[in-house]
């Protein structure tokens, strides 16, 4: 055990820690975690409606949902300005945080990666098709009354584009655009304004020429790629990009694999969500956005497994389901430092912290504890996978704060199945067993010298 430690530090830990450190995929995992606000709003308000409109409709309360319309009105309006419109926010988001990693303007950067994302979204029109797309509609007016512009639209473009659906095109184009903005700027490829100027007007100057060349090798591209391929990039992207990952990511072995590596950096001290957050967030993550956006318009989830998956069912307490470690350790260990980390972690645990118990016990580079640590959340994440798939619990198809207690927590990201909390049950019993032979073998290794003397 000590050997494969060793190994482990030698030549996997300086890999993890420098794939954690590399300033791109920091600014991805930040992006990310900075749209929380907005995904959380807008998941609040699809689980709203789930129990103001969606339940009870299919309980029949017909008046009760006939009472909840205006609330129900009003929750639509949060989610169109925030999960229906996520990946326009996420692009904003991802330059802003690039550009701070390459120390330029972050709002300028932000403007650029958002400008060359909704380039991807425009498309041309024509004026017959805009004709039968009215005529098939019957609508009552004369379709020969439109305008002339109507021959050519710019600016016309599908809402569907602008959810979880456009995510990886704002991610590359997000990347192409901000770095060749971020490099002008640093080579001060820009307009120098006089020390007189206010440096809010500066600075604006400043970014003019960068941005340009940025915004405009991306329309280059945008126009090159649908002269080749007559279709538009964020088709051609979702059809042989997103959509493959995200069929990759619903395998039972690429959700073993990334929670099988989340505990193996863990050990070794480096926060495994953070340091996988870019895959986490672009797959999972990706999955949950389109999920929610299927619950909201009540038609089927597309997808079984998704980035909340893990909070509900495996991570429970923190990664490696250590609240229950906690209460193992309060029930059988027999030695006073390890009982009294346990009871100042409790509370935390509860609330998915698990830092205290991490490096307070602790399991960092612990191999008493290395096995049940690897292996705990394995088994849970592989009971969880197949109640999903098998359709013993509904898929999660809301976005729940990371904080929420465990059994809670699966409830309300289910929606409200009951079964969601029992599967979690379930998940913290097996845990449980896996965990308390380790905690009573830790009894007789490595007992402090004052309780040895005791």
């Amino acid at each position: 055990m000590n050997g494969l430690t060793a190994f482990l530090e030698k030549y996997f830990v300086p890999v993890a820690a420098k794939i954690g450190s590399q300033k791109h995929l920091v600014a991805l995992r930040d992006a990310f975690i900075s749209t929380m606000p907005i995904t959380m709003a807008g998941s609040i308000a699809v689980l709203l409606n789930a129990f103001f409109r969606d339940f009870p409709t299919d309980w029949g309360w017909t008046g009760f949902v006939e009472a909840m319309q205006p609330l129900i009105g009003i929750n639509g309006y949060v989610y169109n300005g925030t999960l229906a419109i996520v990946s326009i926010i996420f692009a904003f988001s991802l330059g802003y945080n690039l550009s701070k990693a390459y120390e330029v303007d972050r709002l300028a950067g932000g403007l650029v990666s958002l400008a060359a994302f909704v380039m991807n979204l425009t498309v041309t029109v024509s004026l017959d098709a805009v004709k039968a797309a009215i005529a098939a509609s019957n609508a009552n007016f004369d379709v020969n009354t439109l305008p002339k512009e109507f021959a050519g639209i710019y600016g016309f473009f599908s809402l569907s584009q602008v959810n979880g659906t456009g995510l990886f095109t704002a991610m590359i184009f997000g990347f192409i655009s901000t770095i060749i903005y971020a490099k002008l700027m640093r080579r001060n490829i820009i307009i120098k304004m006089p020390d007189s100027v206010p440096p809010a007007v500066s600075k604006a100057f400043a970014a003019i020429i960068p941005a340009l060349v940025a915004l405009y090798v991306v329309g280059i591209i945008d126009w090159a790629f649908f002269k080749i391929t007559n279709m538009d990039v964020i088709t051609w992207i979702s059809k042989t990009i997103q959509e493959p990952l995200l069929s990759l990511s619903q395998g039972y072995g690429a959700v073993l694999l990334v929670t099988f590596l989340v505990q193996l950096l863990w050990f070794f001290g480096i926060h495994g969500p953070n340091v996988l957050a870019p895959v986490l967030e672009s797959l999972w993550g990706t999955a949950q956005l389109q999920n929610i956006s299927a619950a909201q318009e009540g038609a089927k989830l597309p997808f079984e497994w998704v980035r909340g998956s893990f909070d509900a069912y495996v991570w429970m307490g923190g990664s490696g389901g250590t609240l229950v470690l906690i209460i193992a350790l309060l029930m059988f260990s027999k030695r006073a430092d390890a009982r009294t980390v346990a009871k100042l972690s409790l509370a935390p645990g509860i609330f998915n912290i698990n830092e205290p118990i991490m490096f307070g016990l602790p399991i960092v580079l612990n191999t008493i504890y290395l096995i049940p640590f690897l292996i705990a959340p394995m088994v849970m994440v592989t009971i969880a996978y197949f109640a999903t798939t098998l359709g013993i619990v509904g898929p999660v198809k809301i976005a729940v704060v990371w904080v929420m207690p465990p059994l809670l927590n699966s409830f309300l990201a289910t929606g409200g199945d009951w079964m969601a909390p029992v599967i979690s049950l379930i998940n913290m019993v097996v845990a449980f067993l896996i965990w308390v032979p380790f905690v009573i073998t830790a009894n007789r290794v490595g007992v402090p010298e004052e309780e040895m003397k005791a």
